[in-house]
């Protein structure tokens, strides 16, 4: 038979999305779901989005749930208007270059229960490092919609074709329309118009 200890244990899964909104509330749903189906769960987010969340919803909305925690690590961003979104360029630099030690640090104190697995946005690649230096296996979850996945798959297609970057004045309408009437539909999409 089981110990007590056993009958107890939940797996722990830290997920932490890309520090935008979209981002953001996509894997907010996936948490959700996993501590419905019973894990243990600690929600990672930028020190400035934590402040914006609290302060669109209230400070003590994240308060009761059991086996549900949020925790925060710094960006690296100087401080900014909290009603104001940070720049992306601003925010991909903090990714690249600020975020893998205090990730580290972070995953290092979360003991009790111990971490079994990494969830992380495809566009926060440091935690693949993280998770290796802490033994842990980590998945990468693409938050953005199917439409938007699918144009960015598409987008090297684009760029050997000379469709991307745009050339050229924009007059509006025009690149659009050239685009679509100068590239063909591939055979694996049926389309019906």
């Amino acid at each position: 038979m089981g110990s007590k200890q056993e009958a107890n244990y939940l797996p722990h899964i830290v997920l932490i999305p890309f520090p935008l909104q979209s981002h953001i509330k996509t894997m907010l749903k996936l948490a959700k779901l996993l501590h419905y189906k019973g894990f243990h769960i600690t929600f990672v987010n930028t020190e400035f989005n934590h402040k914006r969340f609290l302060k669109s919803r209230g400070p003590n909305a994240l308060d009761g749930l059991p086996n549900f925690c949020f925790e925060t690590i710094p960006d690296g961003i100087p401080s900014s208007d909290i009603d104001a979104t940070q720049e992306i360029d601003s925010i991909t630099v903090a990714v690249q270059n600020n975020m893998l030690a205090p990730f580290k640090e972070l995953l290092a104190k979360l003991v009790n229960p111990p971490v079994t697995c990494i969830v992380s946005d495809a566009f926060m690649p440091f935690t693949i490092t993280a998770a290796e230096e802490a033994g842990l296996p980590v998945v990468m979850f693409v938050t953005m919609s199917a439409c938007g996945y699918m144009g960015y798959k598409q987008l090297h297609g684009l760029k050997e074709k000379g469709f991307v970057p745009l050339k050229g004045t924009f007059i509006k309408g025009i690149f659009m329309r050239s685009l679509v009437l100068q590239c063909t539909i591939p055979q694996s999409f049926s389309v019906c118009l």
